[in-house]
């Protein structure tokens, strides 16, 4: 088809939109550049597909235009790297396509469309996990953003699982709300009896589908309270209130550093809603077992193998 020039009204259309580019404020600034200004203020969210399975799903897709995974993670970083040059605040967020198909067909929308894609990245970054990115390369922020989405995807769980367990019979108190109490006051019975240092715990607590894992870093002063994390804080209360409601058998392992001093390694036993101490020679072993294998693993140099410390005192009592 031939092209054609333009009319005198197309003309004087674009003269006008040139105009409002240049009008410029009493401080000088022009319309573009305002507008720029405010691009550099509205953030961004990449939605991100971090393994080939997931890519080869999208390419059923017409409008997704990727066909070599490797040349997809050199574009999102390229583009991850403009948009920080240019001051943009981007996160980047687990992209899913099983789920992303769900979305479309709840929504009503087709899924082969880049408004649709850009649309359910929106949801994901207002609900998922994501990981701000901040220059580091995708081979560090992967890892990141898969184990955030994993420990979301616990937390969501095991919640469901508390939220399900009804009343109590005898008292009528709710299940799931009694035990998250009774796991955030042994949470902090735990690190008080720690002391000062820097304290990673370890939650595992099996249910009939899956083995529950939670993870806490915190660090206690001498005096004020420890100071957690809300939301990795909220997962370990959760997974372990898990294990108190079910009476599944679950432990706690807490490794505590202090500069000056060797490692310290703890150990409960979760058993009927209890967190009971390992002795030092239960704790040595577990931590010296391949969980995978049961072959012995050779003890870290620099670690004690501590019993852990009774942590029950003053404890709720259960309402089920």
């Amino acid at each position: 088809m031939a092209q054609t020039g333009n009319t005198p009204a197309d003309n004087k259309q674009t003269r006008k939109k040139q105009a409002g580019n240049r009008r410029t404020t009493p401080d000088g600034r022009t319309g573009l550049t305002m507008r720029r200004s405010l691009r550099r203020e509205a953030p961004s969210t990449i939605g991100l597909l971090t393994d080939e399975q997931d890519f080869a799903a999208m390419r059923r897709y017409r409008t997704f235009t990727f066909d070599d995974h490797s040349v997809y993670l050199q574009q999102v970083e390229g583009l991850l790297k403009a948009l920080a040059a240019q001051g943009v605040h981007t996160t980047v967020a687990l992209f899913d396509p099983e789920e992303y198909a769900e979305f479309c067909a709840e929504s009503g929308i087709t899924p082969d469309s880049p408004a649709s894609r850009s649309r359910f990245t929106a949801e994901i970054a207002a609900i998922g996990a994501t990981v701000a990115y901040t220059g580091q390369p995708l081979g560090s922020l992967i890892p990141l953003l898969v184990d955030r989405s994993v420990r979301r995807a616990t937390w969501e769980y095991a919640t469901m699982l508390l939220a399900g367990l009804g009343e109590c019979a005898d008292c009528g108190q709710d299940i799931g709300r009694a035990a998250f109490d009774r796991a955030s006051h042994l949470l902090l019975r735990t690190l008080e009896s720690a002391g000062p240092g820097t304290h990673h715990l370890v939650c595992s607590t099996p249910t009939e589908n899956d083995q529950l894992l939670a993870a806490l870093h915190t660090e206690c002063e001498a005096g004020p309270a420890a100071r957690l994390d809300s939301a990795e804080g909220a997962e370990f209360v959760t997974v372990l209130a898990v294990g108190i409601a079910l009476e599944r058998r679950g432990g706690v392992v807490l490794r505590t550093s202090a500069p000056g001093t060797p490692d310290r390694v703890h150990g409960w036993r979760l058993t009927r809603g209890c967190l009971v101490p390992l002795t030092a020679g239960e704790v040595f072993s577990a931590y010296c077992t391949d969980a995978d294998t049961g072959e012995p693993v050779s003890p870290e140099s620099g670690v004690e193998y501590c019993a852990g410390f009774d942590i029950g005192a003053d404890e709720p009592e259960s309402h089920h």
